[in-house]
């Protein structure tokens, strides 16, 4: 395992092997949190109803914030005519982050300030263990969505009802 204390180049970061484990910010690795089985379930759910939307989305894919700071969300997605590989260094149009049993939802909220730092208009939370989701735009406060609403991004529309079906 690699120590999260220890400064280090963004080179040595790209050679680590446990991505998409860390995140790094500033030469300091940050551990993500091990995904459950209901987290990869919904990543693959939450992928599939986008891709059926007409966007490009992408679990556990590395976006750059900066020369110094990469962060991991669970899910980025984008338009499909701004893909860009190997990674984004420009904002993406969602992140979502899917909440491990471990997770704490400040930090989640915290981490999509990062992202609306960044550029990014949109982030959505959602939990599987509790079957609750929020929408975060940039600009407003976190939304906690009720059980027949929908999560929204612009155009981009997913009821709370099916992420959750089967769950």
């Amino acid at each position: 395992m690699v120590d999260s204390t220890t400064l280090m180049p963004v080179e040595e970061y790209f050679a680590i092997t446990e991505k998409p484990y860390f995140e790094y910010l500033d030469g300091v690795l940050r551990q993500k949190a091990m995904p459950t089985r209901k987290h990869g379930k919904m990543e693959f759910l939450l992928t599939a109803l986008i891709e059926r939307s007409g966007f490009d989305a992408t679990p556990e894919q590395t976006v750059r914030l900066s020369e110094r700071r990469y962060l991991v969300p669970d899910i980025a997605v984008v338009r499909v005519g701004e893909i860009e590989d190997p990674y984004p260094t420009k904002p993406v149009f969602l992140c979502i982050e899917i909440l491990s049993p471990d997770d704490r939802l400040s930090d989640t909220v915290a981490k999509c300030e990062e992202y609306h730092a960044w550029g990014v208009p949109f982030c959505w939370i959602v939990d599987p263990e509790d079957k609750r989701c929020w929408e975060y735009h940039a600009g407003d406060r976190p939304n906690q969505m009720s059980a027949n609403g929908y999560l929204t991004a612009q155009e981009l529309a997913l009821s709370v009802t099916d992420i959750f079906a089967g769950f």
